[in-house]
């Protein structure tokens, strides 16, 4: 079932002012032209257009800048749309506070990022790493590695990524337990997460940033895990306390990890997390695969077809939870 909410745009799409927050490329908009007033800004000017702005599309997911912009004078837009799948970049007790919906691009990145997590179990799996450091020395070392088939996963969050993940490692043979805000049918909480990660040789984290998930893996966390398990973070990088992690992986308290979000991004030269032994250093691009941004571009096109038409969207963020909501 889509979650969805009425919003009624203004009487014509030729009186509605659509702001994009522009990141590098553009979105396509062409087919906009001459049906509604388009405006682009970026960090130095979204503040003072803002008032102006019926409708604003967050392009620059990266960006801080709404999140800081939003408490200032002046109108503001009847609906945002951010070009992601997390909503934590925009949202502020005032945009929460307001009337104003916000819909996610959900629908967009759960099977590519599902793809990229099976990627790095069986490459973890298998040692390619290894393979490909021995073919460099020219090094014939015949190894063993790990079975996937039988191994047991724990995916921290239930959300559609969460969902695609699971889905996906099942269909290698592993056994999955998936844990959520909350237990419901198939869904562990948050009270089982701990008992859950001692028997883990797969840990996931592909939760939303809450307030209840902000350094979720911390010391605690990767002390429950075992010596073999193996930890990937394709959710946000502050589900992670970072210097754990990396004492972690320093003490060997967990066999691996791979990072595709981090603390800060980019990921600066002189951060010590490149040169950890047994982590993987990916930048923030598990989503993106060939075409996501016309992905991207024509889901909001379509969405903005609906909103001006006073039908009601799908992808709707519960604001106060900071997701779009699952109805089993």
């Amino acid at each position: 079932m889509t979650d969805v909410n009425d919003v009624t745009a203004a009487p014509g799409a030729r009186d509605v002012t659509l702001l994009v927050l522009n990141a590098e490329p553009p979105p396509r908009l062409g087919s906009l032209t001459g049906r509604t007033r388009i405006l682009h800004g970026d960090e130095s000017t979204i503040a003072r257009q803002l008032p102006e702005a019926d409708v604003l599309l967050v392009w620059d997911f990266l960006s801080d800048a709404v999140r800081h912009a939003w408490p200032g004078p002046g109108a503001r837009p009847r609906w945002v749309h951010t070009a992601s799948a997390g909503v934590d970049h925009l949202m502020c007790p005032e945009l929460t506070a307001s009337d104003t919906v916000v819909t996610n691009a959900r629908g967009i990145f759960e099977t590519p990022i599902a793809e990229y997590v099976a990627g790095l179990v069986l490459a973890a799996a298998k040692h390619f790493s290894g393979t490909n450091e021995l073919q460099r020395q020219r090094r014939w070392q015949h190894r063993e590695t790990r079975r996937v088939a039988g191994t047991r996963a724990v995916v921290v969050g239930s959300g559609p990524i969460g969902r695609a993940v699971a889905a996906t490692l099942k269909g290698l043979g592993v056994k999955v337990a998936l844990t959520g805000r909350t237990a419901r049918a198939g869904v562990h909480g948050p009270e089982d997460l701990m008992p859950l990660l001692a028997g883990a040789d797969w840990v996931v984290a592909a939760a939303p940033l809450t307030d209840a998930t902000r350094g979720m893996f911390d010391a605690r966390a990767f002390g429950a895990m075992s010596p073999n398990s193996y930890f990937i973070n394709v959710g946000r990088g502050q589900l992670v306390v970072e210097e754990d992690l990396l004492s972690a992986l320093h003490k060997r308290w967990i066999g691996g990890a791979a990072l595709d979000v981090f603390e800060q991004e980019p990921l600066q030269p002189e951060s010590p997390l490149w040169d950890v032994p047994g982590l993987v250093v990916s930048p923030h691009m598990s989503g993106d695969v060939v075409g996501w941004r016309d992905e991207l571009t024509t889901q909001f096109l379509e969405l903005f077809d609906l909103w001006a038409a006073g039908k009601p969207l799908p992808n709707v963020v519960d604001k106060n939870v900071g997701y779009v909501p699952l109805h089993d």
